[in-house]
């Protein structure tokens, strides 16, 4: 029992394990160098004292640990003696003053021996020896107690003899276990075989999507630097524009309010001149002596006959801030808002019209070519080659690059389609419905229920859509068709990504009701 002991205390008390490159603590206990530091980590992240595991001694310090030599001989020497222990664990059953690693097992006796007792083992056919193992039990038949030697095909069950000849497998196939268990083994690798090729797709998809996700960073980093120096250089105008303008006002103020101070200072020295002439006239008026009334000059010289007008249109002039000028400043805050559009994107927002010559004969198109509406009765339309059967009608216009998007008001309709096609689709029977065949893409409402459809792959989305106005997207480049809910906030619903190989052409789908193309469309780029 001495070397079990010796065993248990080999292992470090935080794994549990033997030791890997043990240190030693100031307290003198011992552990595995990685254990410890970990432990250590975890106590300077909580900004606690520094203990140790084993005695709970602490430390303000982080301990300094040294590399136990000795033990570190012991451990090597341990593992080399003892190597079959480590990696089973089972030891013989004879040996019962010290456990000795075994090397097999009998199925007959249900023991396990060491080289020493393997070799004085009975060498009978009765005695099967194995890999050493401890379920001795399972290799063995439950009710005769016999050794499993044979594999039932029918019951899928691990039998002995007499299973065989007398018992409830009597006349069933059987298989040796090394035949059954061959023939499993391939199958399983057969599994294998799938399972790893699946598993590399799957890892080649998750390569895709992270290159796909670095893609969008990088391209989400531009835009965020692009927009946050076009803000910058907004701000930077808005600054110089806001204080050129008020410097400007402030300059008219001032230019104003000395002109009228002049004007004031001359109206208050005539104001005075007339005060006296009044005065003068007043004490005229109060004189009882005719003869000194008489002499006085004609009261016509002591009028100011001055006209005052010159006056009037000097205050007028004067007391009035320049608003043209200041409004003409203002101006160039459209020149700022045009910077801004040409800056980022080019936005040519242009009519989006339905294609008359392709609606079914259910379909009436609107006189705008916006709005498509089901009709109950056929309204027989000329033939043509480009004429849906079914009831839908495409646009007039393809894109073949660049990105857009286009609005679709689905709010009068209870059964609808909305999407993209090429011009090559079927234009005859039920494969030329867009959504159900691989040249369409569609996001539909049918039953109350949404889902978006390609090459008749039908993926539902949740109920809860709130969906009367509906906005597609395209990037064509980057073959991504998007369909988005406009309620409030704006939803994401589906995106489709393909190799695009044709133009596309919106396309839409009436049941009922009828649906409008609002606006037109818009395209843009992002300008370097």
């Amino acid at each position: 029992m001495a070397s079990a002991d010796l065993r248990q205390e080999l292992d470090c008390s935080i794994c549990l394990s033997i030791y890997t490159d043990p240190v030693t603590m100031r307290c003198g206990h011992n552990f595995c160098r990685v254990c410890i530091d970990h432990m250590l980590d975890t106590q300077e992240e909580w900004k606690e004292a520094y203990t140790c595991p084993e005695c709970r001694a602490t430390s303000r310090r982080r301990p300094v640990l040294q590399r136990n030599i000795t033990l570190c001989n012991i451990v090597g020497s341990f593992q080399s003696t003892w190597p079959d222990q480590e990696e089973t664990g089972i030891f013989c059953t004879y040996c019962i003053h010290s456990p000795v690693p075994a090397a097999k097992s009998c199925l007959l006796c249900e023991a396990s021996l060491c080289d020493k007792h393997l070799r004085v083992h009975s060498k009978s056919s009765e005695h099967v020896l194995c890999d050493p193992t401890t379920a001795l039990g399972n290799r063995k038949c439950s009710v005769h107690k016999k050794i499993l030697e044979y594999y039932c095909t029918e019951d899928a069950a691990c039998i002995c003899v007499s299973c065989r000849l007398d018992g409830e497998h009597l006349g069933h196939n059987v298989e040796s276990l090394d035949e059954a268990s061959e023939k499993k083994k391939e199958k399983l690798r057969n599994v294998l075989q799938k399972l790893t090729t699946k598993r590399a797709e799957t890892e080649k998809r998750v390569q895709s999507l992270q290159e796909c996700r670095r893609e969008d960073q990088g391209k989400a980093a531009g835009v965020t630097e692009t927009v946050t120096a076009l803000f910058r250089d907004i701000r930077r105008q808005l600054e110089d524009l806001e204080k050129r303008v008020l410097s400007e006002i402030s300059r008219q103020e001032q230019r104003v309010s000395l002109s009228v101070s002049d004007l004031i200072q001359q109206l208050e020295i005539k104001k005075d001149e007339l005060s006296g002439k009044m005065r003068h006239i007043e004490e005229l008026c109060n004189m009882s002596d005719p003869v000194t009334v008489l002499q006085e000059p004609d009261t016509g010289d002591l009028c100011d006959t001055e006209d005052t007008g010159g006056y009037d249109t000097q205050v007028r002039g004067a007391g009035h801030l320049d608003v043209g000028l200041i409004s003409g400043s203002l101006h160039t805050l459209s020149d700022i808002i045009t910077g801004i559009n040409t800056g980022i994107y080019v936005q040519q927002p242009t009519d989006l019209l339905l294609d008359v010559t392709t609606a079914g004969n259910n379909i009436q198109i609107s006189g705008d070519q916006k709005s498509a509406s089901w009709s109950h009765r056929n309204l027989n339309h000329p033939v043509t080659p480009e004429r849906f059967e079914d009831d839908q009608v495409i646009s007039t216009r393809g894109f073949s690059s660049g990105r857009h998007y286009w609005e679709v008001d689905v709010s009068k309709s209870v059964m609808w389609r909305v999407g993209m096609c090429y011009p090559s689709i079927d234009r005859r029977e039920w494969q030329s419905d867009i959504g159900y065949n691989n040249k369409s893409w569609c996001l539909c409402r049918y039953n109350n229920q949404y889902s978006v459809i390609h090459d008749s792959t039908v993926i539902q989305l949740p109920e809860d859509i709130p969906c009367d106005r509906v906005r597609v997207y395209l990037d064509y480049e980057a073959g991504q068709m998007s369909f988005y809910s406009l309620c409030d906030p704006i939803r994401h619903l589906h995106t489709y990504t393909a190799t695009l190989t044709e133009p596309l052409h919106a396309a839409l789908w009436v049941g009922r009701g009828s649906i409008t193309i609002c606006g037109g469309v818009r395209s843009w780029e992002t300008l370097p």
